[in-house]
């Protein structure tokens, strides 16, 4: 396995096309913009490699028997399924932000899951070819990034209605090697610093979508993939490297992409899906459950160290004791636990897959996810609200420094004795940061727009199961 500064010089040796703010980037891993989100990535290698998290941080391979990153492994058990979401509240706490690796964690076991469905309905040879590449992306320690948004254009039309085809990932041709498809992927998580691209499609498809329905991987710096950094709330902070400005090293949110792929060629040995659309719903369904389920732990640990900021403000401010503040506080511990709970729970009720893996319970982490949604803005504004106004106010960086103001500045901003100025103003940009529109319009629509979880929750409840029950409890239909 790799560590932390492996991992950045392997990113080193690839030759992406990265755009960001309109300039092709040359040393893209070296651009400020881009280095948060790197750094952060890197500290889920060093938590791997260092044996104080071993259990949680790392599997034995069921290819090779190997002991590898749990970022490239596939979920065997219950206990698998529970140690990922304790491995991803453990990095959520370590970083305090999104570390990138969850989607191509998920992707690796829906593709494991659905290309043996597809071998077994129909005789192909994905599963196989899936399994060669999965021993390879293990064995280089690889991180993936999985790729299933597309723009959509007009939602009320279906992706072969499109005025323009383009507008959802599609093959063009099909050759006796391979295949070549065009279109977009969007808000694509970790897509920048990631080695590997897994495409999969967006949603179930009949016959006639049979060219929508792909699923394959893709080099970071394959011909043809160009990717296109978006911005950020705040994002010229990055800029500021080395200022509490700035925030903290690690990144907000998690560095998303927009993917356009121009005609890329992608060799037999890397297609896993070649227009089997009935069997897409599947992935995608599979994929959503897993990646739901996900919140709960990572957006638990982010949250543990909000908590402490925001905790650590009071204390500055002096109102650490007061009844109404600690509430606030009581509060927020109860929606994030009851978030890691709803994870926890999913996956002790996971059940195992024709090809071996388990999937977590799909009603639970939908709900996990629907959550989510809504408690990220709670807890927000609960940390604003303890916090103050401070937060969309305090003065620059620069304004501290300057030697006209700056000291002025340092005996207006002071808080209580034993904190110092600059450490009440790095808690304020954190949460300032952790807090800001990305971070929650990432929670909101991340792994789906809230909808989609309502949506499968009602189809997960079983209504007329449940109808049938009170009915039977409460004696209807009986007559007198």
């Amino acid at each position: 396995m790799m560590n932390g500064a492996q991992y950045v010089e392997s990113l080193k040796k690839l030759k992406p096309t990265i755009f960001y703010r309109g300039k092709r980037l040359d040393d893209p891993y070296g651009h400020r913009a881009l280095a948060p989100h790197v750094r952060t990535a890197a500290a889920t290698y060093d938590l791997a490699v260092g044996g104080q998290h071993d259990e949680i941080m790392t599997a034995t391979s069921n290819l090779d028997g190997a002991k590898i990153s749990r970022f490239t492994h596939l979920f065997w058990s219950v206990d698998d399924l529970i140690r990922k979401i304790a491995m991803l509240r453990l990095i959520g706490r370590e970083t305090g932000t999104c570390f990138q690796r969850c989607v191509g964690l998920d992707a690796i076991n829906a593709l494991w899951s659905v290309t043996y469905d597809v071998d077994k309905a129909k005789g192909t040879e994905y599963h196989p070819r899936f399994r060669k590449f999965l021993a390879r992306l293990q064995r280089e320690d690889l991180m993936s990034a999985g790729a299933m948004t597309d723009p959509k254009g007009d939602r009320s039309l279906a992706p072969w209605q499109q005025a323009d085809p383009d507008l959802y990932v599609h093959i063009v041709d099909r050759r006796p090697d391979g295949i070549v498809i065009r279109g977009a992927k969007t808000h694509i998580t970790g897509a920048a610093n990631s080695h590997e691209i897994f495409v999969m499609p967006t949603l179930g498809l009949p016959p006639e979508g049979a060219d929508y329905a792909v699923a394959c991987a893709v080099p970071i710096d394959a011909p043809g993939l160009t990717l296109v950094f978006g911005r950020q709330s705040n994002d010229e902070r990055k800029e500021e490297d080395g200022t509490i400005d700035c925030g903290t090293e690690w990144g907000v949110v998690g560095g998303e992409s927009t993917l356009i792929f121009e005609d890329v060629f992608v060799p037999t040995e890397r297609v896993f899906m070649d227009g089997e659309g009935e069997f897409a719903g599947a992935l995608v369904d599979r994929f959503s459950a897993w990646h739901r389920a996900n919140y709960g732990g990572c957006k638990g640990g982010n949250a543990d160290v909000l908590l402490g900021a925001t905790a650590l403000l009071a204390e500055i401010h002096g109102t650490i004791k007061n009844s109404i503040v600690r509430d606030k506080l009581t509060e927020i511990v109860h929606l994030v636990e009851t978030n890691f709970a709803g994870a926890i729970g999913s996956s002790a009720l996971g059940k195992r897959l024709p090809a071996g893996n388990w999937l977590v319970d799909p009603l639970l982490a939908n709900t996990v996810k629907q959550n989510v949604t809504r408690f990220v803005y709670q807890v927000g504004r609960l940390t604003h609200d303890i916090a103050g106004g401070l937060l969309s106010t305090l003065p620059s960086d620069a304004d501290f420094q300057s030697s006209e103001v700056g000291g002025l500045l340092e005996k207006y901003f002071a808080g209580k004795q034993g904190f110092s100025t600059e450490d009440k103003r790095k808690l304020c940009r954190y949460i300032e940061g952790m807090t800001s529109v990305s971070t929650l319009v990432e929670a909101l629509h991340g792994a789906g727009s809230p909808q989609a979880q309502r949506i499968v929750m009602l189809r997960q409840a079983d209504l007329p199961e449940k109808t049938r029950q009170a009915k039977k409890v409460i004696g209807l239909g009986k007559g007198k």
